[in-house]
This record gives C-alpha cells, sequence and structure tokens, in this order.
C-alpha cells in the first residue's frame, strides 16, 4: 500500500492549520532614530519610545524594526532602503532630523509606505506635492509656533530681530516663515547668521547679529545645537530677550544653559508645563500617561521629541481599523488605505496637540498643540 495515501490528508491538514496565520499577516513598521550622533538628545527619547506604541490593533499585531541612523542623512536613506526592500515595512516613523527626513521622501514616495516625520522643518510635508503625499508630520509647522513668538515680539513692541539659524532645512525652513511672519508684523529682520549642528564655536555670528543691533533674538536650532548660540550671546554681553523654536523644549536645554538660559522664550506643546494647564486642556491626560509609562521604563522623563513618535504611534492605531477594509498588512493596497486612512484623521487628542489632517494639511494642528513658555528659576513655566 502506498505511503503518498495517507501522506496526503496529512499534508492538506497541515496547510489547513496554517491558513490562519496567512489570514493574519503582522503590521510591520520601521522607526528610524538618530539615537548617536549630533543629535542624539532628539534620537534617544524617539528610540526609547518605541516599546510603549501599540502593539496589537483591531487583532493585528504590530512588529517594530529600530534602527539607528547616528544622525547621519546618508545612513537614513540607507536605513529607509532597508526597510522597505528587505524589511517590507507597512509605515515608517522617522527619521529624527529635518535633512534626514527630507533626504528619504523620494524613496518612501516610490514605494507607497507612508511616513510619519517626528520633525520640526515643515517642509516634509509643504508645498504639498505627489512625493509629500505619503508624509505626515507629528511636530507643530514652523508657522504655527512663529506665529505665538511674532505675537508676542509684537505686543511687548520689539521693532527688530536678529536671527541665527542652523544651516540645513530646519535653519532654512525657520528663517523663510519667521521673516514672512515678522514682515507682516512691522519687525524687521535686521541679521540673519547660520552655523552648522557640529559646530564647536558661533562667536562670529553672534557677534554680527550683535552688532546690528536688534531688540531680540530669534535662536533657530535643533535639540542640543540650540544651545551654543545661546549661551555665547549671553557670553558676549547681549542684553535682549533671546527667544527660541520648540526645537529647544527639552530637559537638557535647561541642563545645558544653566542660568543662562534664563529669561528664554519658546512656544511649545503643553507637555512641558502639564502641572500648570488646567485639567481640561485637551492633550493633558494623554501627555501625562505618557510620560508615566516612559519614566517607569525608562527611569527619566522624556523630551517631547520622543511624544512626536508616540503620536505616530496614536495616529497609527486610529487609521489600521480602516486600512484593513482596503487591504492585507505587507501588501500595496494596505499601504495605500493606510495612507488615505491617516489622512482623514479627525479630532485625533495626543501629547502634542489634537490632529485634523487633510489633503493640504498633514500636520493638523491648530492652537491646541502649542502654548507660550518661558524660563523661570531654571524651569519651563507657562507664560501667562
Amino acid at each position: 500500500m502506498s505511503l503518498h495515501r495517507f501522506a496526503r490528508p496529512a499534508l492538506n491538514a497541515c496547510l489547513l492549520a496554517a491558513l490562519p496565520l496567512l489570514a493574519h499577516a503582522e503590521i510591520k513598521v520601521g522607526v528610524i532614530s538618530s539615537s548617536t550622533g549630533p543629535i542624539a538628545l532628539v534620537g534617544q527619547p524617539q528610540k526609547k519610545t518605541v516599546p510603549l506604541l501599540p502593539t496589537k490593533v483591531a487583532g493585528e499585531t504590530i512588529t517594530y524594526i529600530s534602527l539607528d541612523d547616528a544622525s547621519d542623512p546618508t545612513a537614513s536613506v540607507t536605513a529607509v532602503k532597508k526597510l522597505i526592500n528587505e524589511d517590507r515595512v507597512d509605515a515608517i516613523i522617522g527619521p529624527s532630523g529635518s535633512p534626514n527626513a527630507m533626504g528619504v521622501i523620494q524613496f518612501v514616495a516610490e514605494a507607497g509606505v507612508p511616513m510619519f516625520a517626528p520633525v520640526g522643518t515643515a517642509a516634509v510635508v509643504l508645498p504639498m506635492t505627489e512625493q509629500k503625499k505619503w508624509v505626515f508630520k507629528t511636530t507643530q509647522n514652523d508657522d504655527l509656533i512663529a506665529r505665538a513668538l511674532v505675537d508676542h515680539m509684537a505686543a511687548t513692541k520689539v521693532k527688530t530681530v536678529g536671527f541665527i539659524g542652523t544651516a540645513d532645512a530646519y535653519g532654512d525652513n525657520w528663517n523663510k516663515v519667521f521673516s514672512e511672519l515678522a514682515k507682516e508684523k512691522g519687525i524687521k529682520v535686521v541679521a540673519a547668521e547660520r552655523f552648522q549642528r557640529q559646530d564647536t564655536s558661533v562667536t562670529a555670528q553672534a557677534l554680527k547679529v550683535m552688532g546690528a543691533g536688534p531688540d531680540v533674538v530669534l535662536i533657530a536650532a535643533p535639540g542640543s545645537s540650540s544651545v551654543l548660540p545661546h549661551t555665547t550671546l549671553f557670553d558676549t554681553g547681549f542684553k535682549g530677550k533671546i527667544y527660541q523654536t520648540h526645537g529647544a523644549a527639552l530637559q537638557d536645554f535647561l541642563r545645558l544653559g544653566g542660568k543662562k538660559v534664563e529669561g528664554t522664550i519658546l512656544a511649545a506643546s503643553a507637555m512641558l508645563v502639564l502641572d500648570q494647564v488646567p485639567a481640561s486642556h485637551p492633550t493633558r491626560q494623554l501627555a501625562l500617561d505618557y510620560v508615566n509609562a516612559y519614566e517607569k521604563l525608562n527611569g527619566s522623563k522624556p523630551a517631547t521629541f520622543g511624544a512626536n513618535v508616540y503620536d505616530a504611534g496614536l495616529l497609527l492605531q486610529a487609521a489600521i481599523p480602516a486600512a484593513l477594509k482596503g487591504g492585507k498588512p505587507g501588501t500595496p493596497a494596505f499601504r495605500s488605505a493606510l495612507r488615505d486612512a491617516i489622512e482623514k484623521t479627525k479630532e485625533l487628542k495626543a501629547t502634542q496637540g489634537v490632529y485634523n489632517m487633510s489633503p493640504t494639511d498633514h500636520s493638523g494642528f491648530d492652537e491646541r498643540g502649542r502654548e507660550l513658555i518661558t524660563v523661570k528659576n531654571g524651569q519651563w513655566t507657562l507664560l501667562k
């Protein structure tokens, strides 16, 4: 008697048993953070946030593949290509830096993989193009933050301002957006200087800005790079008010700057001052939950940059159920449906604000995503 008569039913049974596994392919999400290199103060809290992201949505398992690009835009491209071509991810969170994110947009667009950019520059989503429609930004756009700063300057009778920004996409967009808004309020930018994130001295730039005699100075730099221009202005005798962007919204800014950053004014999410906003604030409870979970896991409080990755997880969690109706995880149909579902996000409360996405707005924040904040007695303090 042939063994095949018995082997075939057994084989069929094994195949039938495997069908449920095949029907429920896992959702793969790549995360690229600059956890080493010049912008590690941004990337480290992002990397440490990954274990807090949702791992089960609508019955589907989410697996995260975390990579470090060492703050190098070229390495970001390599990481994105690996995630797309080898790991076959359905979405990407990152990279951490503005230049890094700008450099990978064409690759995620060509592959049809939605990307959450936890970066400062609005240039990743504006102006909207066929490529940028695959990118969603989990930080407040520059104009939302800049308008709060310009309004404060106008209210305090500022007439002239000096600008010091990084010589990259972050500094470029801030220079453009801020200058336009300042002009609307009759505020003149009398000097604009640039520096590299890895520079160890910006004395020349500080002296040139001071030489123009501005009432105040705005520094546009992310992470630890925001500190050096500030302390240099202090050391060289600048007596005016110094403003910062949301790129400086981290505890290490206070630690590294010390007394030299006292009186700084910036606009950022309420996460910096959770104990000072009312319980009714739309982001307060979610932000508290995130901060407590992060601290329990890592033994320290997170910077707002980590929350930008956490919000990407919340956006995914909200969009996946609808995306599953368009295709199975691991397929182009699912990724396209996921992009469409993210774009339809409405009134999603998160740690950084309330998201309302649209085909023309892939950041989705309004005034609920920012607070005017100052440094008082070495602590972030709500400016009332």
